[in-house]
C-alpha cells in the first residue's frame, strides 16, 4: 500500500527525467523552446537543476509547478543506470504514464482516509500498483485505468460532500477570472472547473472537490482549503497564496508564495 510520502517527487533520487522527457514551449512558463528528448540546458551533469533557486525569475515558472507524483525516482530506481550511462532506455516514454498511475494512487490513498468503500479502494490500489509494474508502460491503457478509478472517486466525493444546492454544482464551470472573494464554496463540486486567475481570497473551499480544477494564478490568499478533496501539489504550486492560506495536510506551502 503506497504512502503519500512515496508519491511525492524526490528530485535527489531521479536522473532528471522531467528535464529531458518534457517539451518546453517558449511562453510565460518557459523561457526557451525545448523538444521532448533533449536535456534542458540548465540540467547539470549530476542531474540537478543549475538554476533551481531562481527558476521563476529566470523565466521557468512552469518547472516549479510540475509534479511527477514520485514517478521520476521510481523509474530511475528500476533502471539502476542513468540515460547517460545506458542510452536507449525507455525512461522518457514511461515517465508520463507512470506519473498518471501514481496520480491515481494519490487520489485512492486519500479515499482510505474517509474509511468508506475500503474493500473497493484497496482492490483498486492493488490493481493500479500491479499495472504500474508493467514492464513496458507504453502498453498501459491509462484512459481505462482512470475510468475505473473515477467511479470510486465520485462515490467518495458524494459521501463526503453530501447533497448540495445547484449553486455549488460547478463541475467543469468556466470561472476564469471570476470574482469569488469570500464565496461560500464549502463542499462545492469544482471538478475540472477553470479557475484560472480567479479571485478566491477569503473563499471557503473546505471539503470542496477540486480534482482536475485549473488553479493557475488563482488568488488563494486567506482562502480555507481545509479538507479539500483530491487537491494536488501541482495545483497549489500553480496558484497564488501566502501564509494566510489554509491547506490540507497532504500538500505543502510552496516556497515561492
Amino acid at each position: 500500500m503506497p504512502s503519500r510520502t512515496e508519491l511525492r517527487a524526490d528530485c535527489g533520487s531521479c536522473f532528471g527525467l522531467c528535464c529531458v522527457a518534457l517539451t518546453f514551449s517558449r511562453s510565460a512558463d518557459f523561457a526557451i523552446d525545448k523538444p521532448a528528448g533533449d536535456p534542458c540546458p540548465n540540467l547539470s551533469e549530476d542531474f540537478r537543476c543549475s538554476i533551481h533557486s531562481k527558476l521563476r525569475p529566470a523565466g521557468f515558472p512552469g518547472c516549479t509547478v510540475y509534479d511527477c507524483f514520485g514517478a521520476g525516482q521510481e523509474i530511475s530506481r528500476r533502471a539502476g543506470k542513468s540515460w547517460r550511462e545506458q542510452p536507449g532506455q525507455d525512461m522518457f516514454a514511461a515517465l508520463p504514464i507512470l506519473r498518471q498511475l501514481h496520480e491515481l494512487l494519490w487520489y485512492l490513498t486519500e479515499c482510505l482516509e474517509y474509511k468508506a468503500f475500503d474493500a473497493d479502494v484497496r482492490t483498486a490500489i492493488a490493481r493500479v500498483e500491479d499495472v504500474s509494474r508493467t514492464a513496458d508502460l507504453t502498453t498501459v491503457d491509462v484512459v481505462a485505468e482512470r475510468a475505473a478509478v473515477n467511479e470510486i472517486l465520485l462515490k467518495t466525493s458524494q459521501l463526503v460532500r453530501g447533497k448540495q444546492s445547484k449553486k455549488k454544482e460547478r463541475r467543469g464551470a468556466d470561472l476564469i477570472g471570476a470574482r469569488l472573494r469570500g464565496a461560500d464554496l464549502h463542499k462545492a463540486n469544482l471538478r475540472g472547473a477553470y479557475l484560472i486567475g480567479a479571485d478566491l481570497r477569503d473563499a471557503d473551499l473546505r471539503q470542496a472537490d477540486l480534482i482536475g480544477a485549473d488553479l493557475r494564478d488563482a488568488d488563494l490568499r486567506q482562502a480555507d482549503l481545509t479538507g479539500a478533496l483530491f487537491l494536488t501539489q501541482s495545483q497549489i504550486n500553480a496558484a497564488l497564496g501566502d501564509e494566510t492560506t489554509k491547506l490540507p495536510e497532504a500538500v505543502t506551502r510552496p516556497s515561492h508564495w
